[in-house]
């Protein structure tokens, strides 16, 4: 048995008693899985990966490595197929002339050495890293390289033709195709980096693919002409569509399942003039909603929030414009409200994430079940709290409106820069003032900020004009302020950001607020009542608070706070 000389060395060490050993070996021999004798003992708790990874470096004279901070060389990982690296949980990690150095948490496994040397023909180098990071950098380096390999083998065998799409459907070996292959692994890329979207741009020379992480559009590869075709029509059988209509846009979803992991993608095609440009949607992510989280604000904001939910009807708004988190914050309360006394219902176009023990609506126009309609149903359903996934049209917003006068607790979304405008967005909606004021409980509005990048981030002392735009007034003679900006690495995709946060503006409905909105006083005046009376910190005044505190960059402030006040900065 291959693990019996790692707990040998554990043993000789003093990291684990010989009694453990024997407990582990035990456990490891009942079981029927090919699991090795590492992964039982620190299962049982006798080690962490960590401490068996310094007990085997001494040992054995092994440098041990972060691999979440180690840069991987796609070269390398090419030199071991797949299979083998999922087989015997290794990554190549470098490669200098004809020697590759390997990642491993298991040294000893000698069938592992000898059919890399196998299959590599090259001398190789051991290091250690922990086990679970090895199977990450798996699935996030692979996913690249069977990327390529397949747009490699489809563009030699490309022929990409009606026909061709048709075989697609009904081919025995379907899955093996290159164009299927290189789809699944752009998904499976997408989906593991946390891309909100995936681009398919066609243009004369060549296809772009370009994917939307911490809401920027990275490149990721380029494709040669002749594959679009086919990927656009294996994305189109996916997802339903007419693969022989060019013409005209196309909308769909579908549900795919990839290496365990269960994808909702909505897809979007549109006529170009080099051929169809796609995109690709995760409406399902890798990151989990926490019921106990602060719906990701602070502490200020979260007890604000907290108080709003506790009002027993009434309707709050959440906005901000596309992207900005407003739904996932959305689920985050709704989660918070479940519970078996209650009868939540939601009406949703797309519906994004199954919610446990909530009652949820897609929206299907065909049928001719749309906001209005699903809304007007959903008051026959006898619910507590109704959540609308957006007011779109003053029909939604009346209805919406009216059932949150009549005791029911009412959440939705609106497009707006800030909460105040929302008042007035209602209003030109055609929203009689009166009604807005007697309905509104509370409006919550939200960015998303970008990050700096924990691995590359470095301190640098803020210029005096920073300072100003900071503070609101010049530097006083001799003032030094530290900031935060990330100078770039392949970890942040030499971005400086990794991460996002979101920020809040909440604007609390007293009764003098009811009276103002009632009289169709203006969003200034609506803000400024809410920053006196209430306590209200504006967005600019959160990203402020996010640079000085080294969270976020001035840059990235002022790309977030002049889309919400274009004369922010002073200019005329």
């Amino acid at each position: 048995m291959k693990g019996i000389h790692i707990g040998e060395v554990l043993v000789e060490q003093g990291a684990i008693t010989k009694e453990q050993l024997n407990e582990g070996l035990k456990q490891l021999k009942a079981e029927t899985n090919d699991r090795r004798l590492a992964e039982v003992l620190t299962e049982l708790g006798y080690i962490t990966d960590r401490e068996l990874m310094e007990v085997l470096g001494r040992s054995m004279g092994l440098e041990v490595i972060d691999l979440e901070f180690f840069h991987i060389d796609e070269r390398a990982v090419e030199k071991i197929p797949k299979q083998l690296a999922i087989k015997y949980n290794i990554m190549a990690v470098s490669m200098e002339g004809s020697c590759l150095t390997v990642a491993t948490a298991d040294p000893l496994d000698l069938y592992a050495l000898e059919d890399i040397r196998l299959v590599t023909n090259m001398r190789i180098l051991l290091i250690l890293a922990e086990r679970t990071q090895i199977r990450h950098a798996i699935e996030l380096n692979y996913s690249g390289i069977d990327a390529r390999a397949a747009a490699r083998l489809a563009s030699e065998h490309a022929v990409f033709s009606r026909t061709f799409a048709e075989n697609l459907m009904v081919s025995s070996d379907e899955d093996q195709a290159p164009i299927v292959r290189l789809l699944n692994s752009l998904l499976l890329k997408g989906y593991n980096t946390n891309a909100s979207d995936i681009h398919i741009e066609p243009y004369e020379n060549e296809t772009v693919v370009r994917m939307r992480r911490d809401g920027m559009l990275i490149p990721y590869m380029t494709l040669s002409p002749a594959i679009h075709q086919g990927i656009v029509a294996r994305t189109k059988i996916l997802a339903k569509m007419d693969i022989a209509e060019k013409r005209k846009s196309q909308d769909g979803h579908f549900k795919v399942t990839l290496d365990g992991r269960e994808m909702n993608v909505r897809v979007s095609f549109v006529p170009t003039l080099y051929g169809e440009k796609g995109v690709l949607r995760f409406l399902t992510t890798n990151t989990p909603i926490d019921r106990s989280a602060a719906f990701g604000m602070s502490g200020d904001n979260y007890r604000k929030m907290k108080q709003l939910l506790r009002i027993p009807h009434g309707i709050i708004y959440f906005t901000g414009p596309t992207g900005s988190g407003k739904t996932t914050t959305l689920y985050s309360v709704l989660q918070y409200l479940s519970s078996r006394l209650v009868n939540i219902v939601t009406i949703e176009d797309p519906v994004e994430r199954n919610l446990p023990k909530i009652n949820q609506i897609q929206v299907n126009d065909r049928a001719g079940l749309n906001f209005q309609t699903g809304l007007r149903s959903i008051l026959r359903q006898d619910p507590d709290i109704i959540m609308i996934g957006e007011t779109r049209d003053p029909e939604t917003a009346e209805i919406s409106a009216r059932a949150a006068i009549t005791g029911h607790l009412v959440f939705s979304t609106l497009h707006t820069n800030d909460a105040a405008s929302s008042v007035t967005r209602l209003m030109d909606m055609g929203i009689p003032a009166y009604l807005a004021a007697a309905s509104i409980a509370g409006i919550v509005s939200q960015r998303l900020m970008r990050k700096v990048c924990p691995y590359c981030q470095e301190e640098y002392e803020a210029r005096p004009e920073e300072l100003k735009i900071l503070y609101g007034k010049p530097a006083a003679p001799g003032e030094h302020v530290r900031l935060r900006r990330g100078k770039g690495c392949y970890l942040c995709n030499e971005t400086g950001y990794k991460g996002r946060i979101a920020i809040h503006e909440i604007l609390s409905v007293d009764a003098e607020m009811k009276r103002m909105i009632s009289e169709g006083r203006k969003e200034d005046e609506l803000k400024a009542y809410a920053i006196r009376s209430h306590g209200m910190t504006t967005l600019k005044e959160e990203a402020v608070k996010m640079v000085l505190a080294g969270i976020t960059t001035f840059e990235e402030m002022e790309r977030l706070v002049y889309t919400i006040d274009m004369d922010y900065f002073g200019e005329d």
